[in-house]
């Protein structure tokens, strides 16, 4: 499309957050995305079942995790269930890169399978903003909106996102994004998803909005616009 041509911005909302991110990695030939606004989205996995308003009841989700942990990296599981596809439990790591479809790829994560490719482009961001909910009630454990995560084999210790493999190894470029000044690291007050319009416009719109620079033309000068205008939103 040639309106993209320069180049576009995503603002992804929980698990719409990993499907924008795929957009940036996996899409060969797709116009550049110039700024990736990442809104309570689990960059790092999950470690229980995501619950709302609706579910959260704890022995709904206790049975939910029960279900979830005997059998998330089934194929059925997989193939049916979205979450799974981002599940990563501690303590079973081997079956997470064995059988997780979707997650273990966006991250860079096995070993003997890692593209480079998908660091180039995760890298070639201008700005990649993560926001995380000081209250949140569905990522679990919610660094995980920052990319940091359980250390592996056991849910006690939280990995904060400088400290995990992902960024140590650079796996796909965030420390490198990072040492360039190109990550922010946000807390907001509230729940899941939920910005607050202050916040918004402190943490969001500034990377949305249009920028001019004055241009000499024959005839005058006139302004030309320069950067990412559209928005792409993925939930």
């Amino acid at each position: 499309m040639k309106e993209l041509r320069k180049g576009y911005n995503i603002v992804g909302l929980s698990q719409g957050t990993l499907i924008g991110r795929g957009i940036v990695e996996f899409c060969e030939g797709a116009p550049p995305v110039n700024n990736f606004i990442s809104i309570g989205g689990p960059q790092a996995g999950i470690a229980s079942v995501p619950t709302h308003t609706y579910t959260n009841i704890s022995a709904v989700r206790a049975i939910a995790n029960n279900i979830l942990r005997a059998g998330v990296y089934s194929d059925y599981a997989q193939n049916q269930f979205a979450p799974s596809g981002y599940t990563k439990i501690p303590e079973n790591m081997k079956g997470y890169l064995k059988s997780c479809k979707f997650l273990p790829k966006l991250n860079n994560e096995r070993p003997n399978d890692r593209n480079p490719v998908y660091k180039k482009r995760f890298t070639s961001l201008k700005n990649l903003i993560l926001i995380m909910s000081e209250n949140e009630t569905v990522i679990k454990p919610k660094e995980s909106s920052w990319f940091g995560y359980y250390e592996e084999g056991i849910m006690k210790k939280i990995l904060q996102p400088r400290q995990t493999k992902l960024y140590i190894e650079d796996w796909i470029g965030l420390k490198a994004l990072d040492k360039a000044g190109r990550v922010k690291f946000i807390k907001v007050a509230g729940t899941h998803i939920e910005v607050s319009d202050a916040d918004t416009k402190k943490y969001v719109v500034p990377y949305l909005q249009k920028k001019w620079r004055r241009v000499k033309k024959s005839g005058g000068t006139e302004a030309e616009h320069v950067g990412a205008e559209a928005v792409t939103t993925t939930t």
